[in-house]
């Protein structure tokens, strides 16, 4: 398979494995809402970030929708949209390694992106998730050609792209979606008397059943039609939606590509124009049949969206109808020019995920990713390096929390609830020899052990100093967990806080159950381990971490 090569790509493509490992430390007064909740927002270098996130979450993320800067040539109040080509690659490349790990086996990635680097960004895309995985590129109508874009000659950019890929395409099981679209005017005929037997239908124009209800003339429903333009056709599509049973259009099947059944119905209906035919069928919608063409009805053109009933059609690779001018207030937080449609990402996340799936976007901006997820329930990690992570992110969630109505919300009848945590990445876990860092603090390396093991937040945080200290971080499941490290126990020899021996086990918070301790070393027999029914994990090579 072709490969793409610019100045630094034997660098970069070991960028991923040089990152270092950090810890992820909990700023408490940044979280919101529920304590316990999983949803994370991290503040810091998306690169250190995917890397402190993959012993958690490898294998896991079904859906990560990212909106990388465009690398426009265009400066941006949030954003250095501005960079050369190869270092456009070299800040991509490795994070989309990174996603790729996080990816679960039936996950789904979207990239948004515009036409200045969509080529480069196809070619590491096919490298590093596999052409065969390219499930799709949507083309997304971004807006209109109007007012200063329209007055430059030449062609006016209104789209932008998604480039869609599976982590597996032969697990890839996506959801089945609809969109809206106009009336279909080719139903035009509408049944008078639907509650007599069908045998004895009788059909007549839409237009005079639609004037009939108006209690209006032919001519005086011309003229309101002349008079109201847009109005009319929304007072005619509600009343084709409310007696979609009752609205038709006789088609003339293709007689060769029916079957048997149908094509005797066919032949049958000839013979007696005056009566309707049912042909009933077991798992699919009844077939009627008139003067040898079949009646279609418009409720099979229904489709639910958003709660409510429209014409709908299969989701196509071209999305025109989920603009993002008028954008500005949405989600209460201002983002120029970067800010994506809340619709879009719902759109995403309903092709592929569904309630309680973990979703992440590492290129978080103004949140709009966290916030969507939040109100579908979805499980979330947002990332976001600059100061907005504090500015527009964290505010705009605590909106969503406490029960904010634009956007989404009410497609989804959104209400309130929930919570997020916030986290800044802290020092780095080893050192140059593979040793922990000595910077690392009881409390951070407690909270990453506890959640690695029980996938779930430590709360409270454990006390590094005073009466309240202690190595048992706590019982998950009927399994407690403890931690020996930097002296807990108040003893910094070798053979006191850290490492576990027999005096040591004796000083340990009593639990009757399994027990999976962290330390140095073990100076306790296999045996020995086995009776007191202990799982010993070895500081630093059972530290998940690289």
């Amino acid at each position: 398979m072709p490969v793409l090569t610019w100045l630094t790509r034997e660098h970069d493509l070991k960028s991923a494995q040089n990152a270092p490992y950090r810890l992820l430390e909990e700023t408490p007064e940044l979280s919101a809402g529920d304590a316990a909740t999983e949803n994370m927002l991290i503040q810091g270098d998306n690169l250190d970030a995917l890397k402190a996130l993959l012993p958690y979450y490898a294998g896991q993320v079904k859906c990560i929708s990212i909106d990388p800067p465009f690398n426009t040539e265009q400066a941006f109040e949030h954003y250095d949209d501005n960079l050369e080509h190869s270092i456009w690659l070299s800040v991509m490349y490795p994070r989309l390694e990174m996603l790729h790990q996080l990816l679960a086996q039936d996950g789904t990635i979207f990239v948004h992106i515009d036409d200045n680097e969509l080529g480069y960004l196809i070619t590491i895309m096919d490298e590093i998730f596999g052409r065969k995985n390219r499930v799709s590129i949507v083309t997304f109508k971004q807006g209109s050609a109007t007012g200063h874009k329209s007055i430059n000659p030449g062609l006016v950019t209104t789209t932008n792209f998604l480039l869609i890929y599976a982590k597996s395409k032969n697990d890839w099981k996506p959801n089945r979606l609809f969109t809206g679209r106009e009336r279909d005017d080719r139903y035009g005929q509408y049944i008078t008397n639907v509650e007599e037997h069908y045998e004895n239908w009788k059909l007549i124009p839409l237009s005079q059943a639609f004037a009939a209800s108006l209690h209006k003339t032919a001519k005086e429903l011309k003229e309101m039609k002349k008079e109201l333009g847009q109005e009319y056709e929304d007072m005619l599509n509600d009343f084709v939606i409310k007696n979609s049973t009752k609205v038709v259009q006789p088609a003339r099947p293709d007689y060769s590509n029916v079957g048997e059944a149908a094509r005797q119905m066919i032949d049958i209906s000839k013979e007696d124009a005056s009566k309707v035919y049912l042909l009933e069928r077991d798992g699919y919608s009844n077939m009627y049949f008139n003067n040898g063409q079949r009646w279609l009805f418009y409720k099979d053109k229904l489709k639910e969206i958003d709660g409510e009933l429209i014409a709908g059609e299969p989701l196509t690779n071209l999305w025109a109808d989920l603009l993002s001018n008028n954008l500005h207030n949405e989600g209460g937080v201002k983002f120029p020019k970067s800010k994506k449609p809340e619709a879009l990402i719902k759109r995403v996340f309903e092709l592929t995920t569904k309630p309680g799936d973990l979703v992440l976007d590492s290129f978080l901006g103004s949140g709009t990713t966290a916030a969507v997820a939040h109100k579908m329930g979805l499980r979330y990690i947002g990332i976001e390096m600059g100061d907005h992570a504090v500015t527009h992110c964290a505010p705009r969630l605590k909106k969503v929390i406490e029960g904010e109505q634009g956007g989404i919300s009410q497609a989804v009848n959104w209400q309130g609830g929930g919570g997020f945590r916030f986290y800044r990445l802290g020092e780095a876990i080893f050192d140059e020899y593979g040793q922990i860092n000595r910077a690392i603090k009881f409390p951070t390396l407690a909270a990453h052990i506890w959640f690695c093991e029980t996938r779930t937040p430590l709360t409270p945080a454990p006390l590094p100093e005073g009466d309240g200290k202690t190595p048992l971080l706590g019982i998950h499941n009927g399994t407690a967990y403890y931690l020996l490290y930097n002296g807990i126990l108040g003893d910094k020899r070798p053979e006191g806080g850290n490492v576990l021996t027999g005096k040591l086990l004796q000083l340990l918070p009593p639990h009757d159950g399994p027990k999976v301790i962290y330390g140095e070393t073990s100076r306790l027999g296999d045996e020995r381990l086995r009776r007191e029914n202990i799982t010993f994990r070895q500081i630093p090579y059972d530290i998940k971490a690289r």
